[in-house]
Formats: structure tokens, sequence, C-alpha cells
């Protein structure tokens, strides 16, 4: 089977890339895991008319929209791309593709800390933007286990007074130290031991020496590793750990788009939905001007 334009990957960004696509009269296949990145999360925030709804929601009512328009929703697992784009899954033939749109995310990197893996997407949280709102003037700590945890201390403060600092095993330095206390930021020190959970609700976190202080909620910054095997394996040209692409999208291998997370740690739901529809734009014109130059040549 050979498809104008082959999505791998049923998020935002995939779903958005092959329903532009799909509305320029492209023929075009969504494959996909059903493994989305926020699954844990209750709700999708700061999509404008979307805000609020339940990631499996979203992403139900795209496939719904995508077969009105005679997309290919394949549940299955691609595990190459072929030079000469040919996607070869798990579970069938391989198919072969004009293009490809790669939006296969990232996977978070969690602290080994008794409690963190269960209260993920919950009251364990990492985006502000995502999730501070819901928690605003509770009680809240960060938990220092990375580079870029005062950082984040520094970020939520704008949404609660009541925020404290757990450096954990990473002494602040001295600038870092004036930065927090400049907002009011408490920092306790000592080894975290793990997250207090009481009736499934987070009420606080147990430090070493039998310590523990209450809160509502704890912000953690995860180590994030981008799912991006197969363009690796085609060669792709990466920059600092994450494949390099263009504004639309495009990356160095001739044929080749990555959207989201897979290349963009930093995009939201809304923001990769819309790196999927930048990358259709191109990817359409671009076949369009091939096909132009096919029909010059048959003609010739």
């Amino acid at each position: 089977m050979t498809y104008d334009v082959v999505v791998v990957g049923g998020g935002a960004g995939g779903l958005n890339a092959a329903l532009v696509l799909a509305r320029s009269r492209r023929r075009v296949a969504v494959l996909d895991t059903g493994e989305p990145r926020n699954a844990p999360s209750e709700h999708v925030q700061g999509f404008l008319s979307r805000d609020g709804v339940a990631p499996a929601e979203l992403l139900g009512a795209g496939r719904a929209e995508l077969a009105g328009y005679g997309v290919d929703l394949i549940d299955d697992r691609v595990e190459e791309l072929e030079p000469g784009l040919v996607v070869h899954r798990a579970g069938g033939a391989p198919l072969h593709a004009r293009r490809v749109v790669v939006a296969t995310g990232l996977r978070d990197e969690l602290p080994d800390l008794p409690g963190v893996a269960e209260r993920w997407g919950r009251d364990l949280l990492h985006c502000p933007y995502c999730h501070a709102w819901e928690v605003r003037d509770q009680p809240l700590a960060v938990l220092g286990t990375s580079p870029g945890a005062v950082h984040h201390a520094l970020l939520l403060r704008q949404w609660s007074a009541d925020l404290v600092y757990l450096p954990h095993t990473r002494p602040t330095s001295e600038e870092e130290a004036a930065q927090l206390a400049a907002r009011d930021i408490e920092v306790v020190e000592g080894a975290v031991e793990r997250i207090v959970v009481t009736d499934d609700v987070l009420t606080g976190v147990a430090l070493d020496g039998g310590r523990s202080i209450d809160r509502r909620a704890v912000f953690v910054f995860p180590r994030m590793v981008p799912n991006d095997a197969l363009l690796t394996a085609l060669g792709a040209e990466s920059e600092h750990g994450w494949v390099s692409v263009d504004r639309t999208g495009k990356t160095s291998v001739p044929g080749v788009w990555a959207v989201g997370n897979v290349v963009d740690p930093r995009a939201q739901v809304v923001t990769a939905a819309g790196n999927g529809s930048a990358a259709a734009f191109a990817i359409n014109t671009e076949l369009v001007m091939e096909d132009v130059a096919n029909a010059v040549e048959e003609r010739g």
C-alpha cells in the first residue's frame, strides 16, 4: 500500500498533521500504539476551547474527525523507517509513503523515589503552565533532582506563596540560594525518602531522620528522553540530544518531518497540534510541486 503521507504517532501533533493533509485530499495513514505521554493526566490545559478536556477524549474526537475524511487509522507499532520511506510495522505488511511525519513524543524519566511513579500526573506534577492553576495558593514543594529545579521553583512562586524547595541531594549554589530567598521560597534541607499519601491523596513529603512536611502537591522536573530511534536510525541530524528540524518540522532526512515532543521537549498539546499543521502545509506544497514536475516531464 502506498500513501501520500504516513504519520507515525497519534497524539495531537500527528493527528493534526493528518487532518490538514486529509483536507488537502491526500491519502494518509496514521499508525499509533495508544500510549500517549499525557495519559496519567486528568485534563488537557491551555488549549483554547479544549481547556479541561480529558486527554483520551481529545484524541478520540480527533480520530473520529480523521475517520470522516477517510484517513486510515492503524493500531500498530512502527519498528523501522527504511530509506526510501518504507514503513515497517509490527503487525502487518510494510507501507510505502511519499512523505513521513514522525510524532512519537518523549518519555519522562522520574526520580527513583517511593510514591513518585504512582502519583505522576495526579498530584506529583511537572509543568507549571499545565498544572499550577489547579493547585494555586496551596502548600507546594519542588523536588530538586535536576539542574533546572531551582528555576522550576522560581516559576511556581507565581502560583503559590506557600512554596518550599527540597534540594534532596543537589546542594544549591550561592546564587540559587539568594534567588530563592528573594522570592521567599523556603529551602528545606535533607534527602527525600518518599511521597506521603493518605487516602489516595498526596499529603506531604517524608525526609531523612523521620521528618516530614505537609504539602498538597509536589513538582518535579523529569529527564525528558525523545522517542527518536526511528529518526536517528535514518541518520537525522541532531543538536544537544534532539533531532534538528526547520520551522516546518522538516528533518535532514529527505521526505521526513518530525513534530511535537519528539523534537521539542517544551511543546504542549496545543503547540504540538500547531507543529502538525505547519508540517502538513509544507508537505502538501512539496507534493504539489513534485506532482507538477512529474506532469511536465510526462508531457515531454
